[in-house]
């Protein structure tokens, strides 16, 4: 697990932990819990909402994974995460009228793909990841595509395992596309057209899944 990213609904924090096996985000489980119903004890509630959940034969609860996020204290806890879709369970499973908006605020929501991704890139502003100092490199890329694009596409956020052409352009064939990534990542970019170069060859690339 990588990169933790945190985003606000309201005056509630939702962080995300970075999975790099998956190139998914999986949430914390209480954070939804306390934007939801904000609980004055969001944890006590979730483990009474899973003990519930378990006994109605509800399976949300076995795709849950622990993981290490860091807590106010400056620690870092196992605590529940969830992928986004069973976030979206999750908060369905939550009996609070609050949950349809945090819902909207959560998927983004609009009536066209690209309504929800520019909302997306909007809030992502909220985030910390933008701020990286690793934001060009090819792992950073892949969290901002799965940031603006998870939920909409199953491959948001994936590095692309076949070769792909818009018009008459072709662009990496995929065999050679992780050699590919590696030499560009090396690229200087301590001036601006050496930052220019090295994000052409990016674009030219098409690494993400498209």
């Amino acid at each position: 697990m990588g990169k933790i990213s945190i985003r606000f609904y309201k005056d509630n924090q939702v962080r995300a932990i970075w999975d790099e096996e998956k190139s998914k985000w999986w949430f914390v489980a209480v954070d939804i819990i306390a934007a939801i119903t904000e609980s004055p004890n969001p944890r006590k509630y979730w483990s009474v909402l899973k003990t519930r959940l378990k006994k109605a034969g509800n399976e949300l609860t076995t795709r849950c994974s622990q993981l290490k996020v860091m807590a106010a204290d400056g620690k870092k806890y196992a605590t529940d995460c969830f992928l986004q879709d069973d976030i979206m369970e999750l908060a369905k499973a939550i009996p609070s009228k609050s949950t349809q908006n945090f819902l909207e605020w959560f998927t983004y929501s609009d009536n066209t793909i690209d309504g929800q991704s520019r909302k997306k890139a909007y809030t992502l502003w909220e985030s910390n990841l933008v701020a990286d100092k690793d934001v060009g490199s090819v792992k950073a890329l892949q969290q901002i595509h799965a940031y603006l694009f998870g939920g909409l596409y199953d491959f948001a956020g994936k590095i692309r395992s076949k070769t792909i052409a818009k018009g008459n352009t072709l662009f990496c064939l995929a065999e050679y596309l992780h050699q590919n990534l590696k030499n560009i990542e090396q690229m200087p970019e301590t001036t601006f057209d050496e930052i220019v170069d090295k994000y052409v060859e990016m674009n030219v690339a098409e690494f993400v899944n498209c």
